[in-house]
């Protein structure tokens, strides 16, 4: 991977131009910078304390100033960032509770609750490579797989806090997670909204003397929030520098397997902000992107198909992310075949799942969380201790 590349023409990767010429054929640099958003989307689930019987159930498993060396994103990669916020949704509103973990823990760190995302910014280091200062906005998906897509069965309604156009519409079960607070929980007093935009205008203040952009990233349901996301920051202004309002950082959407968010008129007011832009990554043969019916896309779109890669079995969930990402490395176009242009690593295929062909040596859900969280006490007992002491959030009431 030439960085160097990367750093000199990141404003064309972020979409100044649509993308025009760079998606087919897939150029060489945009597939590198796919595959970045991507893994940074990937570390979310990594990251994400999914064993219902731990009383931090729901959370993030590692604290911010180690979370990329835990998720493995640390050797090998020129673009360093570091995380700043942890982002954490409710589940009280109906419309949104199944997008939420449940636990079997009496002890539990917060009440329907669960960990969602995080904000980070690019170091010096990795500034260098990205030719910028880069705010990235990571939002988890589900854990449930694709299964979740089929319960989208509520309507969309106004989003009076993104829009003020009453005919802009939002599927109701992202827009509730999205702007849903619970005043009994230590960690969602505040909307996940207001979470992240908050820590987003600050950051865009604290560099504001410098180049930067904003770049927010997700999969399945993390593309719906994502997408929400992206719009809110333009409309809110928090891309623009208060005492430099020339200078406006562009914001850019990278929507892996996402379903579909809101209205033609949602869809209308999204492609008129002139900085705002969205590159949707699609699975040929995954249904969650085209639910649900009714509602309409945004962005741009690259297609891949899986089914061409000679390493995956057969029946192998078109809709998993490591998947995609390795559709991304392959893709030879919509008339194309397969073929590695990127070396990533295939392993990463069975790291939660059983997708790559057994000729090649991987076990499958390699990735397991050294003896499942159970550490051995000094008298010989064994104990279940899976987070990090600093991982508990001390949110402060928002000013949003």
């Amino acid at each position: 991977m030439d960085s160097q590349s990367i750093g000199r023409k990141w404003r064309d990767l972020s979409g100044r131009s649509f993308w025009e010429g760079l998606l087919e054929p897939l150029d060489i640099d945009l597939r590198h910078y796919i595959l970045h958003y991507g893994q940074l989307a990937q570390a979310t689930y990594d990251a994400f304390n999914s064993e219902k019987l731990s009383v931090y159930a729901g959370n993030c498993r590692y604290s911010k100033r180690d979370f990329f060396s835990r998720v493995g994103l640390e050797h090998g990669n020129p673009f360093k960032y570091e995380v700043t916020e942890f982002l954490y949704a409710t589940s009280k509103a109906t419309a949104s509770r199944q997008f939420v973990l449940n636990w079997f823990s009496k002890d539990e760190w917060s009440m329907e609750s669960n960990w969602i995302g995080y904000v980070a910014v690019a170091t010096d280091e990795g500034k260098a490579a990205l030719g910028r200062r880069d705010i990235v906005v990571a939002w988890r998906g589900t854990v449930q797989g694709s299964e979740w897509v089929q319960n989208l069965d509520f309507p969309s309604d106004p989003a009076p806090l993104i829009f003020p156009d009453a005919r802009a519409e939002v599927h109701t079960g992202f827009y509730s997670l999205y702007t849903s607070n619970n005043p009994a929980s230590p960690i969602t007093q505040t909307s996940v909204r207001n979470q992240v935009l908050e820590e987003v205008g600050r950051l865009v203040e604290k560099y504001k003397d410098e180049e930067i952009s904003i770049s927010v990233t997700g999969h399945s349901l993390g593309g719906a929030l994502a997408t929400l996301t992206a719009v809110d920051i333009i409309g809110q202004g928090l891309n623009i520098r208060k005492e430099q309002p020339h200078r406006i950082c562009p914001v850019t959407a990278f929507l892996f397997a996402s379903p579909r968010v809101g209205n033609s008129h949602f869809g209308k007011i999204f492609s008129k902000y002139k900085h705002l832009r969205a590159l949707r990554i699609r699975n040929k043969k995954d249904q969650v992107p085209k639910l649900p019916i009714g509602l309409t896309v945004v962005g741009e779109e690259l297609v891949i198909d899986t089914r061409k890669s000679k390493y995956l079995k057969d029946g192998v969930s078109a809709h998993n992310l490591e998947v995609y990402l390795h559709g991304v490395a392959g893709t030879q176009g919509k008339k194309g075949g397969f073929n590695l242009e990127v070396n990533r690593d295939i392993s990463l295929l069975n790291k939660n799942i059983d997708a790559l062909k057994d000729e090649y040596l991987v076990p499958v859900e390699w990735r397991v969380h050294e003896n499942k969280g159970m550490v051995q006490q000094s008298d010989g007992t064994w104990k279940l201790i899976d987070h990090h002491e600093d991982v508990i959030p001390s949110l402060h009431a928002s000013k949003l």
